[in-house]
């Protein structure tokens, strides 16, 4: 339920530990937080330091999927009723925090997974601060506020091999911050509007964001490169599918294509890669 929030197995703001306890660093609306999940039976423990702590206390219920309606999801699909079945219980989290991922989401356009995810942990480790409460074993860094964002000088991107185009849109965001977090608790077009009224954040970031902050169970991811061929793959053995065939498909799950998707995801059913992966870009020798 929590695999979304983290960017990479080295993310500085989010630690799995070996006995299944979930570390989170974050910065809310009152401050930098640090939440610690642990699950004991059937019981969930929680315990959160720093001045964000009360505020991400509060809102636990909600981040685990307390508002989430799991059984709106009617399976058309053998793959996807015996998926859910095998993970009883799974929700779709929402963390009511819009930037925390509309920022790393733009660090994924158009480059490799491990691009974005080292360039995420530069500018972090970097520019963030340490997470408040008993984490420096773990590492924990709460990313920059927006005034932090603003004054990453230029060859700092650089240096994080991030292109003049991501970074400027992520400018852009922390410019009008205030009002893209308000879309944390709009419908979900209405949030899909008001994210794409920023040049440079289009329907992949917006639905990779609202996945996350909004828990929209209907935010589906068109413009990814694999995406409609996992999809295909698994729902009508096409792997050459694109984003219409992907839409398609989804249709019997309209207002429920997201969680369809994530179920397919974690059905395991993903196709072979066939063709080299994508090298890494230098932006200095671009």
């Amino acid at each position: 339920m929590l695999g979304p929030l983290r960017r990479g197995p080295a993310d500085p703001t989010f630690r799995m530990v070996g006995d299944g306890t979930f570390w989170r660093a974050t910065r809310t609306p009152a401050g930098p937080g640090t939440l610690r999940i642990a699950r004991h039976g059937e019981r969930i423990a929680a315990t959160a330091w720093g001045p964000g702590a009360d505020w991400l206390l509060e809102g636990l219920p909600t981040l685990l999927g307390a508002e989430d309606d799991p059984d709106a999801f009617v399976p058309r699909h053998r793959l996807l009723a015996l998926t859910r079945h095998r993970r009883p219980g799974l929700r779709l989290l929402r963390t009511g925090l819009v930037l925390e991922s509309l920022i790393p989401s733009v660090l994924e356009q158009k480059v490799t997974t491990d691009e974005a995810y080292r360039a995420w942990r530069h500018l972090v480790r970097r520019f963030g601060t340490p997470a408040p409460g008993p984490t420096a074993d773990l590492g924990l860094h709460v990313m920059p506020d927006p005034r932090g964002w603003a004054m990453i000088p230029s060859w700092e991107w650089h240096k994080a091999n991030v292109d003049a185009k991501r970074s400027s849109t992520i400018l852009r965001a922390v410019r009008v911050a205030r009002r893209l977090e308000e879309a944390a608790t709009m419908p979900l077009p209405e949030a899909r509007t008001r994210l794409q009224l920023i040049p440079g954040i289009g329907p992949w970031t917006a639905a990779e964001t609202l996945q996350r902050s909004n828990g929209a169970a209907d935010a589906v991811t068109v413009g990814d490169l694999h995406l409609p061929g996992i999809v295909g793959h698994a729902l009508a053995d096409n792997r050459d599918a694109d984003d219409e065939e992907m839409l398609r498909l989804l249709t019997p799950y309209e207002g429920q294509r997201h969680r369809a998707t994530r179920l397919i995801l974690l059905s395991g059913r993903i196709p072979a890669r066939r063709a080299p992966r994508m090298q890494p870009g230098n932006i200095v020798n671009l």
